[in-house]
């Protein structure tokens, strides 16, 4: 086991990091920029280490000062959180060549799952079904016609190296079909280096499943089940479920199966998310994310296993310390990520926070880094805190989430609390009844009222 971890990340994820490490009794090293010199995960670290100023690019994506933290302080391994070099295959590739410990899938698992063409192209081949669309990259305007007239409008144009909705226009047709595919290149090359675009048919009410992966590198996988991300705005999800409304426990199994023997031949390591479109009982893959995912607490609090433990000891090279016959699913879990944001058009907030009062009782999990006094800064993500409540059923789930919004304190800032109150008000959300589309088209009617 390792004596010491790195951990490349900041706010609540290295938190959530540093708590398992701690655990474990494992130490850690907080990297930070100079303006996280207060920050929490900081603070309780064994050691830290300033990598550079406030911008990311000079700090958290600053390669060589990971490095050399990593170094000085004679850490093992190097825990990359999500988000940041997370999915970074040169960075993988770096650490392992520097003789530390990547905690996290091999760097050719993660270079072939950044490229979605390269992708999808490898997950057809393993028999994961995927939503019609081209083979490749577009890259001739009459074959992409050709393609958008097969499968049907309307069509999705995605950049392959794309995230986060960049990159991505939806054409309802022939007429819109050129500019699109100008437009989506013009941003992926801007966004990510890359203008390779390709199609897709354009599901018009799905669902976004995603599928909880763990696998030793040698064979064994193992699924954790599945969670509904449905609930999204500008493509970031804004609140999780375990297990998914829409599904029973006969679907879970079948494309958590589905999911396992693909992974299973690729001697796929460590965690990772398969992410998947539902829609009429068929499931198609989108991608997948060789990391932790924000959301992997719904997870954790519907099977009592600990994925970030889980992680660490597969790094180390210790086995898999559950069969799939282990993992069993019991009561229902939702994730409210709290931004710091105006909740009515979703500008940052970012300063000092006055007041911080977290929500308490049983079924409740508050993963944050926020504390009275401390000031959130404009330089990154404006997720500060992970409101994570279990209940018996969803039912119990959800009065729960309802009491402890209500509960929940933060002054001195803006933040999306009062949306997601909002949201588990309304009927639709209630009865389980909503898709991808449905939390766009919610913020656009509460700005219309």
């Amino acid at each position: 086991m390792f004596d010491k971890i790195l951990i490349a990340n900041r706010g609540e994820i290295a938190l959530r990091v540093q708590r398992a490490c701690r655990e474990m009794g494992i130490k850690t090293v907080a990297v930070h920029s100079a303006v996280d010199a207060d920050a929490m995960h900081v603070r309780l670290a064994d050691e830290s280490v300033c990598i550079g100023p406030a911008p990311a690019t000079n700090s958290y994506l600053n390669i060589p000062a990971i490095i050399t933290a990593a170094t000085i302080t004679n850490a093992d391994a190097i825990h990359p959180g999500y988000g940041f070099l997370s999915e970074n295959a040169n960075f993988a590739s770096i650490v392992e060549e520097h003789g530390f410990c990547f905690i996290g899938p091999t760097a050719d698992h993660i270079a072939l799952m950044g490229d979605k063409i390269a992708s999808k192209a490898k997950v057809m081949e393993l028999g994961i079904p995927v939503v019609p669309g081209s083979k490749g990259a577009v890259k001739d305007i009459q074959d992409a016609k050709s393609m958008a007239a097969e499968i049907g409008y309307p069509v999705l144009i995605k950049a392959s190296a794309g995230g986060g909705g960049r990159g991505m226009k939806i054409v309802q047709e022939k007429s819109e079909l050129e500019i699109a595919i100008q437009q989506a290149g013009t941003e992926a090359l801007a966004a990510f280096g890359d203008d390779a675009v390709y199609m897709e048919k354009f599901l018009e009410k799905p669902r976004h499943i995603e599928i909880q992966v763990v696998g030793d590198g040698s064979g064994q996988v193992v699924h954790l089940g599945e969670r509904d991300c449905s609930l999204q705005r500008r493509h970031q999800k804004i609140l999780e479920e375990a297990g998914s409304p829409a599904l029973n426990a006969d679907q879970r199994d079948l494309i958590g199966d589905v999911a396992c023997r693909a992974l299973s031949s690729l001697n796929y390591r460590n965690a990772g998310t398969i992410e998947f479109l539902y829609e009429d009982g068929e499931f198609y893959f989108i991608e997948m994310n060789t990391r932790l995912q924000v959301e992997h607490p719904v997870t954790e609090m519907v099977t009592g296993i600990d994925i970030v433990r889980e992680q660490i000891r597969l790094a180390s090279g210790a086995p898999l310390s559950f069969s799939q016959e282990d993992v069993t699913f019991t009561g229902h879990a939702i994730e409210c990520r709290i931004n710091a944001e105006t909740p009515d058009d979703f500008t940052p907030s970012p300063g000092k926070v006055h007041t911080y009062h977290t929500p308490g009782g049983p079924g409740i999990r508050v993963d944050s880094a926020l504390y009275a006094g401390y000031s959130v800064p404009p330089h990154y993500d404006s997720l500060v805190s992970k409101l994570v409540v279990y209940g018996s059923s969803r039912n119990e789930c959800l009065m729960r989430l309802h009491r402890a919004l209500e509960e929940y304190v933060i002054t001195g800032i803006e933040t999306s609390i009062p949306l997601h109150q909002a949201i588990i008000k309304n009927p639709d959300f209630i009865n389980g009844d909503y898709t991808i589309h449905w939390l766009e088209k919610f913020v656009e009617a509460r700005g219309n009222t």
